[in-house]
């Protein structure tokens, strides 16, 4: 490992991987070491790549030829695409050392783990040389200097602190922070079930949620169940009501009827009327807090609710226009605008002299089928829903389509096993 003598760990949370003729392999999400028995400096054994796929894969040390600031870079472009699975006595450097708390052997006194420093010894082996810690000082007080010790000069963390003992998680949320809420749900799914539930208790409610609507089915729930009902109903109530409401139709009806009745009357109402609607069809599909403008509203209105950071780019694809009120259902529908339209036009003119009023609708009950039909045939990314009365309902995105259109569990599916021909790549 040519390039840096040592590196902590935190700085490679993130960092391109590239082979040898510069073709881009995946990012770095964590490294994996051997706990031994004596004190000596754990192994590094290799990292924990995820690649374009979100599949997350093991790269041994042994691959690697540089660590540069920017980037990691690896003997061979050809990588074994196997799921990364960990094994007993390897601990997640990144997933389970940060926060973990150790003794300063000199002084007797309590650490917490802020960063961990891979070097290389004179085996050419990679190990885990030194430990950023800082000392807990009190209850209150968490932010004293930050102490590099050598591996030998901290007692823990072993096999049974990690996976017996409470840990914090400020350090791996630092890691976290400037992830997508899909790459912290792919971390979060590999961590061992203990550090799951302590980044979840750490994670606010609104990361949290964000987080849980990118898991699996069954990590939602678990993680759903973990949560004390009052936080369970916090989380349900951040998360957007479509995806609230495909969590609460997995559950039993006991508990799901027991978390509606502590969510926010206002927030659960549109997370029951989902809840009427089949899974499979335009009403189970939609959200209902599409961006809704009255005709009186200018197009410089529109531009300004489209540009909201919250917002999925298909939903802000398009503006319905209604009659109030304008929370769904609404008043009578109008038509569509589309973003394109809204650039081409005057920001002073009013949004009722672009709207698109031919555009056909999606009923609540129409099938998957022919919602799929809807947009191959309109070359859409954002349908409206519209009941008998011409009251909007809400809107469908083309990623809530595909969600439906992927195999049961897709988010855990491997990249390999849709693609065999690459097993060797």
């Amino acid at each position: 490992m040519a390039a840096t003598n040592r590196v902590f760990a935190a700085q490679l949370a993130g960092l391109p991987v590239f082979g040898p003729d510069g073709e881009s392999i995946g990012k770095i999400r964590d490294l994996v070491a051997g706990l031994r028995a004596d004190r000596q400096p754990p192994r590094v054994l290799g990292l924990v790549v995820e690649l374009a796929t979100r599949r997350r894969i093991f790269v041994p040390m042994l691959r690697v030829t540089s660590i540069e600031a920017s980037a990691v870079t690896l003997a061979t472009g050809s990588v074994n695409l196997r799921h990364f699975s960990q094994r007993p006595n390897e601990v997640l450097v990144l997933g389970e050392l940060l926060d973990a708390q150790v003794t300063i052997e000199a002084s007797g006194a309590v650490a917490n783990v802020v960063d961990v420093g891979m070097e290389q010894i004179r085996t050419r082996d990679s190990v885990l040389g030194r430990v950023a810690v800082r000392e807990r000082t009190g209850r209150l007080s968490r932010r004293g200097p930050i102490q590099v010790l050598r591996w030998e000069e901290v007692l823990g963390p072993g096999v049974l602190e990690l996976t017996g003992q409470p840990q914090d998680a400020h350090q791996l949320l630092a890691v976290y922070e400037t992830m997508r809420a899909a790459d912290v749900a792919a971390h979060l799914h590999d961590l061992p079930t203990k550090r799951r539930y302590e980044v979840a208790d750490a994670l606010d409610d609104e990361r949290l949620a964000d987080v849980i609507e990118e898991l699996p089915d069954e990590d939602q729930k678990d993680l759903l169940g973990h949560l004390d009902d009052e936080r369970a109903a916090d989380i349900l109530e951040t998360m957007d009501p479509d995806d609230a409401a495909d969590l609460l139709a997995e559950l039993d009806e006991l508990e799901k009827d027991r978390l509606l009745e502590l969510m926010e009357p206002e927030e659960s109402a549109p997370v029951r009327r989902l809840l009427e609607y089949s899974s499979h069809t335009a009403g189970g599909l939609m959200t209902p807090e599409p961006i809704v403008l009255t005709p009186d509203a200018t197009i410089a209105e529109a531009l300004a609710r489209v540009r909201n950071p919250d917002l999925t780019p298909a939903l802000a694809s398009m503006v319905f226009v209604c009659r109030p009120p304008s929370e769904t259902p609404t008043g009578r529908y109008l038509g569509c605008v589309h973003i394109q339209r809204l650039l081409r036009e005057p920001p002073s003119d009013l949004v009722a002299g672009a709207v698109d009023k031919e555009l056909a609708s999606l009923r609540p009950d129409a099938l998957l089928s022919d919602v799929t039909r809807y947009f191959a045939a309109y070359n859409l990314v954002c349908a409206p829903i519209v009941d008998d009365q011409d009251h909007l309902l809400g809107a469908v995105t083309v990623d809530d389509v595909l969600d439906h259109l992927l195999p049961e569990g897709w988010r855990e599916t491997t990249w390999q096993e849709s693609h065999p021909e690459a097993a060797d790549a």
